[in-house]
């Protein structure tokens, strides 16, 4: 096979990644268990369409009809001819060789080559960008007609990297010893120092990883850490990689040397081949290209490179000129090489679209709540309650972690923090502290269903919601959940800065987070009311950029502006030209029912008194260069009389005419009660005419531009030490910055504020200092995916909880009467399944029957049914029924339905029981107003004399019974519906489950007309229809169905 073949078939084997079969992670996983097959189609199948497209030709192929003309002059030579250029023979083939002789191997590798051309442009490591290609060196973007138009390179992909494998990468080395795993790490350092000590990508050079100079191995915590620095590089990756392994494998300390030993073992994949590669470098290859590869997920990748070959074809194929003086089988050929070539990569295309529809299905199914856990106020726990509380030492150790508890006292001795009768550990001590939250995440399952139906309405009690996931995927489980009830979002993205907070593409900085943020901005739209306001953090570096992304996506009108935040004060040490002491708060409004809050001024120690009291004074004269002139309010042009015997008119600096702030009527009557000032300039004689404004008088403006005087990154810092003492976070805004911006929304007491990057947590804590201070009931929606949602998020907001006030990580007092009631009541705590744990549970299967199908002889050749199913539906078809894209069989045990969900960072996973009801409720987003305990029964059946399945006796209750039944009761967003959601297991034959399920709903409430919901939704088919009664009008739905339907519905976006 030829050269150029070899060349394309590379390509496509990158192309399709299957080309590194040690990436054992993700969509890579999935295609190399399909590796073999695939390769296959593409040798036997595929390619080889091209050479058969061409045999038409086989009988003017010109190598053929070169050789047989050589032998026909030959044998004219021999026959006497004297010019054997007249023999009748050779004057045929020469003919034939001028007119209709075609050279098919050059057609098959100019072909091939083509093919590889197109390709290769769009591709780079992982990711089709979609450079529009005009003419080489110049590119084309999409323009429809718009007066302005903000595009960036990555402008129809989603951004689904996540940096939660940058800093830190872990694997073991003897996975299958639980008490001596031998753990390694990766760690990220920080290298060239530049900017908010970032790494700066020099100008041409991509960033690396390379091994840390200094100390690049050590023993930690019994665990071996390898350190690197992410700088710019002129070496290629897998070179840098080779010379670290290298490196590490020939290290000698005794300490380590069986790491090392281990590390240089050959690594065993997971289906039991052996790589060529070690440990090691294995785990290298897989850290390294964790975070250089896949940035992308292509929004429509079939229609991008359909249009874009069009445009390949008609621009660096077909020439005509090439054709204007050939014969017409010269002709035939050459259209014959355009058709085959856009043929060939019309079933690449299919195939590549494909596998990046398939990402894109499970980049947008809405994800899996893998777990719940609810942190509830002591104060509102019924009694009942606290003995188990009291019991839990694990409770009671994070209390004394989060507060500062020592033994039986508090360790801030000597303030007013303890209570001499209550001692912790006991009931008392719980009715004396009501601050104190319980995370049910220390209790049991059935302790938490208990708590959770004691407590009614339980969503209106909620006055947070923490969601531990990347926030794109967030906000989409929350579509219906929070369908236009969002009143503010108050967002800290990165800023881009290189500081490894935010991941993008080399050569794609710019571009990679303008992807990022309009997404996230496109899929919040739908949570937000018409009244809505936004407000972004962001520095000099995108602040442009984000500007002209909001008007585009919102409309220049609905961008009120930038907010300037003084964020740092004092003499700054830089290198820059400017000490830059600034950040911007970009404001946008949903739609012009947006409003900021006015200012209210009492008017007070005045400059100015008249008989009448105090006052100050401003210009009656209209001033700014807003509706200033004259003929812009024509009716405020007239003149006023002043005490200096002469009329003055309003008057603009450069002297032409004005308008007053005032009409005729408004003028007269200030004339009348002494409220004009008039006062003449000593050498101009101009008179300028003052309104007085009187002392007491409340002033209303709009509010200032300038964040000042409400904290700066330094008082962040000092919040964050006084809270955990031992702790930083580089990023966090101030308390006193968020609460402001918060007095910026109208009608605010009722609130719902998103933060869907919650880094330490500051909107939460402002919120309910906020509520403490003004009793006002708002609430707070948290996104936060990085392991500092557990280690200052969420502990933080349970320090604030218990007490308003901390120094060094102690309470400094405790929460006054007020403060407690006015304290948080509950927080739902939800972890999601992430994009990477969907690809790790898929399973591609195909069943026998399909295996005859694909390989029966009708089904081989181009066109028919087995290259219809490898281009298009192999990866749908064969992925049906993994857990991660809903196995309903499953649904017959609710509460054991299973995912493998990774650690982050790790090559760790454990079986996680993913919380079905919970992610249900999301779904269909039902506000909650109850949630029983499961109840739990035993019965015996017998037919009658009809054969009809009926009980024996009767349900009977018992604690650990063979069924359970659990419900869910609330409101559906549409049209507030009310829903009973019935949960059970299915443990018995369809017709014993059934007649369970009957005999409960007959004898529940929920049976009642006065209890009957709208709509009832039960796992399982189901009689409950058959049992309504004539006059009730409620509808029972499949939950498996409507699961199936919402986890893959896409939503609508801007």
């Amino acid at each position: 096979m030829n050269q150029k073949y070899e060349k394309l078939k590379n390509l496509l084997q990158e192309l399709f990644q299957l080309d590194q079969p040690d990436l054992d992670f993700g969509i890579y996983r999935i295609m190399h268990a399909k590796s073999a097959e695939v390769m296959k189609f593409l040798d036997e199948d595929l390619l080889p369409q091209v050479e058969a497209a061409f045999a038409q030709y086989k009988t003017a192929d010109k190598s053929e009809l070169e050789a047989q003309y050589r032998r026909a002059i030959e044998q004219a030579k021999e026959l006497g001819f004297s010019n054997p250029e007249e023999a009748p023979k050779v004057k045929e083939l020469k003919e034939k060789l001028d007119t209709v002789a075609v050279d098919t191997g050059a057609l098959e590798s100019e072909v091939y080559d083509h093919l590889y051309s197109f390709f290769r442009r769009y591709y780079s490591e992982g990711d089709f960008l979609s450079k529009r290609v005009y003419k080489p060196g110049v590119y084309a973007i999409p323009y429809e007609g718009e007066e302005v138009k903000l595009y960036w390179a990555n402008y129809d992909q989603y951004y689904i990297k996540t940096s939660e494998y940058l800093r830190d990468y872990a694997f073991r080395l003897r996975p299958e010893n639980t008490v001596n795993p031998m753990r390694v790490h990766f760690k990220l350092v920080d290298a060239a120092e530049g900017e908010h000590d970032n790494v700066k990508e020099a100008q041409g050079k991509e960033r690396k990883f390379k091994l840390a100079v200094s100390n690049p191995v050590s023993l930690e915590s019994g665990e071996l850490v390898i350190h690197f620095t992410y700088e710019p590089a002129e070496e290629k990756q897998k070179d840098l990689n080779a010379a670290t392994e290298a490196a590490i494998l020939a290290l000698d300390d005794p300490a380590i040397i069986t790491w090392i030993e281990l590390l240089g073992r050959k690594y065993r994949r997971a289906d039991g081949t052996e790589s060529d590669n070690t440990w090691l470098r294995v785990h290298l290859d897989r850290y390294t290209a964790r975070n250089t590869f896949d940035y992308f997920i292509h929004k429509d990748l079939k229609a991008f490179l359909s249009r874009e070959l069009d445009f390949y074809i008609k621009n660096e194929v077909m020439h005509l000129d090439d054709i204007e003086s050939e014969s017409a089988p010269k002709v035939e050929q050459y259209l014959s090489k355009i058709k085959v070539i856009r043929t060939i990569a019309g079933k690449i295309i299919d195939f590549l679209a494909q596998l990046e529809d398939f990402q894109k299905k499970l980049w947008l199914k809405k994800k899996f709540v893998t777990e719940t856990s609810w942190c509830v106020r002591v104060g509102i726990v019924p009694k009942e309650f606290y003995p188990e509380i009291a019991a839990n030492e694990a409770q009671w150790e994070e209390w004394k972690a989060l507060h500062g508890l020592e033994g039986e006292v508090f360790a801030s001795k000597g303030g007013d923090l303890f209570t001499s009768q209550a001692v912790p550990g006991t009931v008392e001590f719980l009715s004396a502290y009501p601050t104190l939250m319980i995370d049910t995440c220390h209790f049991s399952a059935g302790f938490t269903a208990r708590l959770l139906d004691a407590l009614d309405d339980i969503d209106e009690k909620t006055d947070g919601v923490l969601v531990h996931s990347e926030n794109f995927q967030a906000l989409n489980l929350m579509q219906r959940r929070y369908r236009e009830k969002i009143k503010c979002v108050y967002i800290d993205p990165p800023y881009n800065t290189d500081s490894g907070d935010f991941l993008y593409k080399d050569d794609y900085q710019h571009s990679t987070w303008l992807s990022m943020m309009n997404d996230r901005l496109c899929i919040v739209a739908p949570i937000l009311r018409p009244d809505t306001l936004a407000f972004i953090h962001i520095d000099e570096r995108e602040q442009t950029r984000l500007d002209m992304l909001i008007q585009q996506l919102f409309g220049a009108d609905n961008l009120l502006g930038p907010f300037v935040w003084i964020a740092r004060v004092g003499k700054a040490v830089t290198e820059r030209v400017l000490q830059v002491k600034h950040e911007y708060v970009m404001c946008a409004r949903v739609s012009d029912k947006g409003r900021l809050e006015l200012v209210k001024t009492d008017v007070a120690n005045c400059r100015y008194k008249d008989e009448r009291g105090g006052y100050d004074r401003e210009q009656l004269r209209q001033w700014g260069g807003q509706h200033d002139r004259r003929e812009d309010r024509p009716t405020l042009y007239f003149p006023i009389p002043t005490p200096f015997g002469i009329d003055v008119f309003p008057r603009r600096p450069d002297g032409s005419d004005g308008c007053w702030r005032a009409s005729r009527e408004q003028v007269a009557k200030m004339l009348e009660a002494g409220d004009l000032d008039f006062v003449q300039d000593s050498k101009t004689a101009e008179i300028t005419v003052y309104r007085k404004i009187r002392e007491g008088t409340v002033t209303i403006s709009a509010p200032s531009n300038i964040l000042d005087n409400c904290g700066t990154s330094t008082t962040a810092t000092k919040e964050i030490k006084g809270l955990f003492f031992d702790k930083t976070f580089n990023t966090a805004k101030p308390i006193g910055l968020a609460k402001r911006i918060f007095q910026l929304i109208p009608d605010n007491l009722n609130a719902a504020i998103l933060d869907y990057f919650a880094g330490s947590g500051t909107t939460g804590h402002a919120v309910i200092n906020l509520n403490r201070e003004d009793g006002g009931k708002r609430k707070f929606i948290l996104v936060e995916m990085a392991d500092y949602f557990d280690t200052v998020l969420l502990p933080r907001l349970k320090k604030v909880t218990f007490t308003p006030e901390w120094k060094d990580g102690k309470p400094k007092r405790l929460a006054t009467t007020e403060e407690a009631e006015r304290s948080p009541r509950v927080f739902k705590v939800i972890r999601l399944e992430s994009y990477e744990d969907t690809l790790n549970n898929l399973e591609l299967q195909r069943t026998p029957e399909q295996e005859d199908a694909l390989f029966s002889t009708e089904a081989q050749g181009p066109g028919n049914l087995k290259e219809q199913y490898m281009l298009n539906y192999m990866l749908d078809v064969e992925s049906r029924g993994s857990q991660s894209l809903l196995n309903i069989d499953a649904f017959k045990d609710p509460l054991s339905y299973t995912l493998k969900v990774k650690r982050p960072g790790s090559d760790e996973s454990q079986d996680t029981t993913v919380d079905l009801m919970e992610t249900f409720n999301w779904l269909i987003g039902l506000t909650v107003k109850e949630m029983s305990a499961p109840q739990r029964f035993d019965a015996s059946f017998e037919r009658d004399s009809e054969g009809r399945l009926r009980l024996k006796d009767w349900l009977r209750p018992v604690q650990n019974g063979r069924w359970w039944i659990r419900t869910v009761r609330g409101i559906l967003p549409d049209d507030n519906q009310e829903a009973l959601i019935i949960w059970r297991n299915l443990p018995g034959t369809p017709e014993e489950d059934n007649l369970i399920l009957d005999e409960w709903f007959k004898k529940s409430d929920y049976s009642t007309k006065e209890k009957l919901p709208n709509y009832i939704y039960v796992n399982g088919t189901n009689n409950l229809e058959n049992i309504r009664l004539p006059d009730t009008t409620w509808k029972v739905r499949l939950i498996e169905e409507d699961f199936m339907k919402l986890m893959f519905e896409e939503e609508e976006r801007l």
